[in-house]
């Protein structure tokens, strides 16, 4: 099950007690909201896109869409979704519990800058009814990302 992978990823630094499991699902960002009584701009919502033959993960404010050009223009390529029957698959966690965590190998993790936003952000753990509470320092540390990248539109004030 994936939310073990994650568990036994987390062991490795002591922190695998703090993965916070619900009786409801947390599958979505208003869930996910919903279960750990935040906002949903708080939530780290993980988003895998097709990387060739691989894939890559974008982590962003439950806020953020994907601006299609600033991906183009960082990735030099289509924001391309991963189909939900091959998530699992490629990412090593099904849709609705991807996180950066204990991720196949070869995948990229970034992380938007819509997050620095925030003193704390609620990534999910593998699984549709987990999360955990990270500073946006450990979220660096712990999920071993490969860079900042500013992709998201919607959450910025002159947006809005």
């Amino acid at each position: 099950m994936s939310i073990e992978k994650v568990r036994e990823y987390f062991r490795a630094f002591g922190i695998e007690d703090r993965i916070m499991e619900f009786d409801v699902s947390s599958a979505t960002v208003p869930l996910a909201a919903k279960a750990l009584g935040c906002e949903e701009a708080e939530i780290a919502k993980s988003m895998s896109f097709k990387d060739g033959e691989s894939c890559l993960i974008i982590v962003t404010a439950g806020d953020g869409k994907i601006d299609n050009r600033r991906f183009k223009d960082t990735f030099s390529m289509k924001a391309t979704m991963l189909p939900g029957d091959k998530t699992a698959e490629l990412v090593g966690h099904a849709p609705g519990g991807v996180c950066p965590f204990a991720v196949n190998d070869g995948i990229r993790v970034f992380l938007d800058v819509s997050l620095k936003r925030f003193e704390k952000v609620y990534p999910a753990c593998g699984s549709s009814n987990s999360a955990i509470a990270l500073t946006i320092e450990e979220l660096e540390k712990y999920s071993a990302f490969d860079g900042w990248v500013d992709v998201c539109k919607g959450w910025r004030e002159d947006e809005l």
